[in-house]
């Protein structure tokens, strides 16, 4: 089975929050096997651009450190699988260890406040 991963990331890693990221590592995987992790520049920000740009992508799994609700809404509309909670990583460690069932996830690690601004933990 082949799947896709996406990992919005910042200096090569992992970062906390999807809609702040430079790029997105996207990596695929047939069967257990990892494929190369390739860098993809994301469009201009948006609300709702990244989702319908991974969808577009065929992603099927995004791993993340934290979303706001109308992606993780986007994305369950797209039936892509979103893992939140993760620390800062290499994209390749990430997907390893989601294939071992060894992926560490927890709380969605961006928070909203009142105004809508972003506040996010690095």
């Amino acid at each position: 089975m082949k799947r896709t991963f996406a990992i919005p990331t910042f200096g090569g890693k992992s970062c906390a929050h999807f809609g702040h990221c430079e790029s997105f590592a996207v990596v695929e995987v047939n069967e257990t096997v990892i494929g190369a992790v390739e860098f993809m520049d994301p469009p201009a920000h948006q609300p709702g651009t990244y989702p319908r740009f991974l969808a577009e992508q065929g992603v099927n799994i995004v791993i993340a450190g934290g979303m706001g609700a109308m992606a993780q809404n986007l994305f369950q509309e797209n039936n892509i699988e979103v893992h939140m909670g993760v620390g800062v990583e290499e994209p390749g460690i990430l997907v390893a260890q989601f294939l071992k069932n060894e992926l560490q996830t927890g709380d969605n690690l961006c928070n909203h406040d009142s105004d809508d601004h972003h506040r996010c933990a690095d």
